[in-house]
């Protein structure tokens, strides 16, 4: 009997209000931050919502020899000065901005202080690498540690998203595209949420959406597993049972989302290398932040690390639902 993992009701949503912060985006004053804080912009246009820019900053502990080496400004004051004259920078590439912003210094880490946030927020941005200070060790503290320890969806936004040159609020007006919405999927019960995220945002874009499920090539799978895989037919066999069961998930869609023009695909592939194909080709790639078995690497894992990395378009991780917790509505993004 198939397994329809789509059947079960959504949990009721949480209120809006409970997420007051909006789109929240880190900003550290480098091109790729200003890059997501214009993609967070867009988002939180197209949700109707406050847009929040943090800048996040660290005091080190020195120890002076001399006392005449003792900086004339403390270090919190400089360092929060800094951060203040960063926000500052942000307020200026928001200009025209027709919508409701928070500028924000929070003290301490910046993947901690994204983290905490998050919690009140629709959607989290971040750029894919940054400078020091706030960003860090890009797709090493900060957009890594907030798209797998983050309390609402996060989106990573790539070094060729482009900014348009439209000025004044039209700048940061939402772009329709025709591509798709693709989501990595695996049937796991977090997919389903990832894949309900991802027919949220394509509805409200607009596009169209495509449920995409990679199974590893035949020499990936390993010693073990080839003891019981001998056979490339049975596998191709395996990956035609999953195809019909993907393509029933869709189907199940398709009645929850009649507007929207849903398909599926199961492949055989190196898993990295077909999700950033799909990432070159589709306006957001949606994935969750883990899978199970061989069918999905475990995300935030190897492969998912690699997509972040070197994704060419954004990608939006969605993290997994906390049994017991009201589920927040999927948002749309860009």
């Amino acid at each position: 009997m198939h397994d329809d993992g789509f059947t079960s009701q959504v949990p009721i949503p949480e209120s809006p209000d409970a997420r007051p912060l909006g789109v929240l985006v880190g900003y550290d004053g480098s091109d790729q931050a200003v890059r997501a804080l214009l993609y967070a912009a867009r988002a939180a246009q197209r949700l109707d919502t406050m847009l929040t820019v943090v800048t996040a900053y660290t005091v080190p502990t020195l120890a002076y020899a001399d006392a005449a080496l003792v900086p004339t400004v403390p270090a919190a004051v400089a360092r929060l000065a800094a951060a203040q004259t960063q926000l500052e920078e942000a307020q200026e590439h928001l200009r025209g901005y027709p919508g409701e912003v928070d500028l924000r210094t929070e003290h301490g880490d910046a993947a901690g202080v994204l983290v905490k946030l998050s919690d009140q927020a629709q959607l989290a941005v971040v750029g894919s690498r940054g400078r020091g200070g706030f960003f860090g060790r890009m797709l090493g503290s900060v957009s890594s540690a907030l798209p797998a320890h983050a309390h609402c969806p996060t989106v990573v936004v790539p070094r060729q998203y482009e900014m348009g040159a439209a000025e004044g609020a039209a700048r940061f007006t939402p772009v329709d595209e025709d591509t798709p919405v693709v989501a990595g999927v695996d049937r796991s019960p977090a997919s389903r949420d990832t894949a309900r995220h991802a027919a949220i945002a394509a509805r409200t874009r607009t596009a169209p959406l495509h449920l995409l499920m990679v199974m590893p090539l035949l020499e990936d799978w390993g010693g073990a597993s080839m003891a019981w895989l001998p056979d490339p037919d049975l596998l191709e066999r395996h990956r035609r049972e999953l195809a019909d069961q993907l393509e029933a998930d869709a189907e199940t869609l398709r009645g929850e989302f009649p507007e929207l023009t849903i398909t599926s695909e199961t492949v055989l592939a190196e898993p990295v290398s077909a999700l950033l194909e799909r990432t070159a080709t589709s306006q957001l790639t949606v994935l969750g932040t883990r899978g199970h078995g061989r069918v999905a690497s475990t995300l935030l894992g190897s492969v998912s690390r690699a997509v972040l990395q070197r994704a060419e378009g954004p990608v939006m991780v969605v993290p997994a639902p906390v049994p017991g917790d009201a589920a927040t509505e999927p948002a749309p993004t860009r």
